[in-house]
């Protein structure tokens, strides 16, 4: 339970009123840090506890102000106020590389006792730090770090921003759109000639691609879609593997990968690429399947022998949409009725509500964040009425906000200084309600906000998700299989009478068409993770020559022209050599799904889930977690049964 000091006032998101105001923060930042460095290092006491808390206040003190401008750097409507939190970033980074090869505090580091296990982890993890920073390397060799590692945050914003601030926009006319969903035709800009204006955000690029029947409207958008990024990006998808390559070798490592998986739950890229084959071999023959239905569909669909019918890239979606249709009776969009937007979001708040005895609730006073869409909530306890912590929510798209779905965990929990964690749910929603798919997506993103925000760990360094890369995602993909329930469904009712309730055949036939699909899905993802192991392997080569070569080799190959490297920003910034995590974690996911096999909802069982797992972020090794959690060590049995179902 959190401590009797913990604060009882939501946290108030601080908005910087102009680029100048956050180079001000930033310069107090660094001289407040370097000072504090200065003191850590002269400290005349022998080295004890008192010293990892004093590095656990520095993290604290960087989070104060680099927590809320990262949040600003992608969702902010000001290009200054953008750019100016990205020059703040780098200016830390360069801070941080250097601050991380203090030798003479490295060694007093080492000499501390830790008191007990989390504090031994805690310590380990910063030895860990200073290593991967490289104290222990010659003076040129950490030089050459320092500019390596600026270099590849400097990289990593550009690449980004080009994602981010993409201005590329289509006009279609109302025949080229036939078959697109209403609500997406109404989000339009029409010119004066009636023509449609669509841009590149999931919530309009995926319902076209899902239900336009002209397969030139498809195609154009998917090529548009696949070339987010441009040239530009390849180019810097290229220098970043190589500079990653070479601080790898720096370090005495032949890859990228090596390097940076010693501190993962998977230890090594062998282990990895084994990982990845046993997948790749359970949904070999189900991926061939079901092209195959796919391209009967078309055939049918056109009127035309099969032995003439050739499935493209831009038809899978769509035909996929028809099957189900046809075989199960399901449109996704027609769940958009059901999951209206704001009821949505009350909506996963309350199936945490039953699941961790929490109450989450508007912040009583308005505040003023970073667009007038924003808005604050409270996250409560029931039992002890204590506050713990502060959610922000921003739901619809908008032009240079980021356009995909994340969690910005910018400030972590501290028992140990009585700190409240506060968390940022950025999602792009569509005005006219969600399918079950995305519905699904804002329930995985809101389990990340919940693993930060009941989080109860002496650290900040260790708060929420703070965890192994490859167990990260663990308690957010668990989430996902709670909208096919119809138990869990039926919470819509207490946050949204006027809803129209989800009928029970409907989401039986959802749950059965939900598993077609599965050997594509599952492919595509292997094909993510493999190339990303690829590109960060002991031969980097070109990321494009590179994905034609492994997309090629698929049963749809690759379509000259698209780039899809040049947009998958999970690689170039932190998911580098880490993609396979999102697949490494569903294991992890189904199993502890086991434990709620008869009641999603069951409190004690999601009590005992939020003090096992939750609350422990990353303070306990995730297997530990895991086996406290099931009473037993984790398998895989989980994963591979439904993965056959």
């Amino acid at each position: 339970m959190p401590p009797a000091a913990w604060a009882h006032q939501p946290y108030v998101f601080p908005v910087p009123r102009s680029a100048s105001a956050i180079a001000a923060q930033c310069k107090t930042l660094l001289a407040e840090l370097r000072q504090t460095e200065l003191q850590l290092t002269q400290d005349s006491e022998p080295p004890g506890p008192a010293l990892l808390a004093g590095l656990d206040a520095m993290t604290r003190r960087t989070e104060d102000t680099l927590g809320p401008l990262g949040l600003l750097a992608a969702v902010s409507p000001s290009k200054a106020i953008r750019d100016a939190a990205d020059a703040c970033d780098r200016d830390y980074q360069a801070f941080s590389s250097r601050f991380w090869q203090n030798a003479t505090l490295y060694e007093r580091v080492r000499q501390v006792q830790p008191a007990d296990e989390i504090d031994r982890r805690y310590w380990r993890d910063t030895l860990d730090t200073f290593e991967d920073a490289g104290v222990a390397l010659a003076p040129a060799q950490q030089q050459r770090v320092r500019e390596v590692n600026d270099e590849l945050t400097a990289l990593t914003q550009t690449f980004e921003r080009r994602v981010r601030e993409d201005r590329t926009r289509l006009w279609f006319t109302r025949d080229e759109l036939a078959g697109v969903p209403a609500g997406v035709l109404k989000a339009a800009v029409r010119d004066a000639r009636g023509r449609y204006r669509l841009g590149l955000e999931q919530a309009t690029v995926f319902p076209v691609l899902e239900n336009a029947t002209r397969a030139a409207t498809r195609e154009r958008l998917w090529r548009a879609y696949l070339s987010l990024g441009g040239a530009a990006n390849l180019d810097t998808l290229a220098t970043l593997a190589q500079r990653r390559r070479e601080l790898a070798q720096l370090f005495g490592h032949a890859s990228y990968a090596d390097f940076v998986l010693r501190h993962r739950m998977a230890h090594s890229e062998s282990e990895v690429q084994a990982f990845l084959s046993s997948v790749k071999e359970a949904v070999r023959t189900r991926e061939l399947a079901d092209l195959e239905v796919l391209r009967a569909d078309k055939a049918r669909h056109l009127n035309q022998p099969l032995a003439q019918t050739v499935l493209a890239r831009w038809d899978t979606a769509f035909y996929a949409e028809r099957v189900r249709r046809a075989t199960y009776a399901v449109d996704q969009e027609q769940f958009r009725r059901h999951f209206l937007a704001e009821a949505s979001l009350r909506f996963v708040f309350r199936v945490a509500e039953h699941m961790f005895g929490i109450t989450v609730a508007p912040v009583a006073t308005r505040q003023m964040l970073w667009h007038p869409e924003a808005r604050a909530y409270t996250v409560t306890d029931n039992a002890t009425k204590a506050l713990l912590g502060t959610l922000f929510v921003d739901l619809y798209p908008r032009a240079d906000k980021f356009n995909h779905a994340a969690l910005w965990g910018f400030r972590n929990v501290s028992t140990l200084a009585g700190r409240q964690p506060a968390a940022a749910l950025v999602v792009n929603l569509s005005r006219q309600g969600l399918t079950l798919d995305e519905l699904e997506t804002l329930l995985h993103e809101f389990g990340h906000g919940l693993h930060a925000l009941l989080s109860e760990t002496r650290y900040a360094g260790q708060g929420g998700t703070n965890v192994p890369l490859d167990f990260v995602e663990a308690p957010s993909q668990m989430l996902e299989d709670w909208v096919y329930d119809p138990q869990v469904l039926a919470l819509f009712a207490e946050v949204c009478p006027r809803c129209e309730p989800v009928p029970a055949p409907l989401l039986a036939q959802a749950r059965a068409a939900r598993d077609f699909g599965k050997g594509t899905q599952f492919s595509r993802q292997h094909l993510y993770a493999s190339y990303d192991l690829a590109l960060h392997g002991r031969d980097p080569a070109d990321p494009l020559a590179l994905w034609r070569q492994m997309e090629g080799a698929t049963p749809l190959g690759h379509v000259p022209g698209s780039m899809f490297p040049a947009g998958f920003e999970h690689i170039a910034g932190g998911y580098a050599a880490g993609y396979y995590g999102y697949l490494w974690s569903l294991v992890l996911a189904e199993d502890l799904r086991t434990a709620f096999a008869a009641d999603r909802l069951n409190p004690t069982v999601g009590r005992r889930y939020r003090e096992t797992v939750l609350e422990n972020g990353g303070q306990v090794a995730p297997g530990e977690l895991m086996q406290r959690f099931l009473g037993r060590p984790t398998d895989s049995q989980a994963f591979f049964k439904a993965l056959a179902h």
